[in-house]
């Protein structure tokens, strides 16, 4: 089955959980269009303290919808965005894809994926234990991050529940996502 777009949601507003929308507009360069972390450089408010002028390269998140179904396993009960995310994803295995694969969605929009989502104490708030829940280790000891991957977005366009996700990996070789 081809990936496909489960929901879209935003937030004019910082906070930890965004609205589901029936379509959101993704401007070239910049994010979601109305979005709080909408705009050229970072948005993020733990990274505009640490520098304002940095480039943002976490104007969308994507979050795979089968989390919820593995958080629910867990106990927890997640909704698309309410961890966040603007785009949750179905069948799409986002965490194993590379840094730079090219997400189409849709008629025109283009995401470049720029590196994990690094979960934060707000998870915990939302749900206790939550934080917990969204990271893992391999056997040899490494941290996995599951609460999903950021992105910048090459091409605008509108975005809806239903639109298919086409996935164009970079040349290889490949560099593993990490945390950005």
């Amino acid at each position: 089955m081809p990936g496909q777009v489960l929901a879209v949601s935003d937030s004019a507003m910082h906070g930890f959980s965004k609205t589901t929308r029936d379509s959101i507009t993704l401007l070239t360069g910049l994010g979601v269009e109305g979005d709080a972390h909408c705009g050229v450089t970072v948005k993020h408010r733990s990274r505009v303290a640490q520098n304002p002028d940095q480039p943002n390269l976490r104007q969308v998140h994507l979050i795979h919808c089968e989390l919820f179904s593995e958080l629910a396993s867990k106990g927890y009960s997640v909704t698309p965005g309410q961890l966040g995310e603007n785009i949750t994803t179905d069948s799409i295995n986002l965490l194993a894809l590379p840094v730079d694969t090219v997400l189409h969605i849709g008629a025109t929009a283009r995401l470049r994926l720029t590196g994990l989502r690094n979960p934060c104490g707000q998870l915990d708030k939302f749900q206790p234990g939550l934080m917990a829940a969204v990271l893992d280790r391999t056997p040899e000891g490494k941290l996995i991050r599951k609460a999903g991957v950021m992105s910048v977005v090459l091409a605008g366009g509108v975005v809806r529940a239903g639109d298919a996700i086409k996935v164009v990996l970079p040349a290889a070789p490949h560099r593993a996502l990490d945390r950005v």
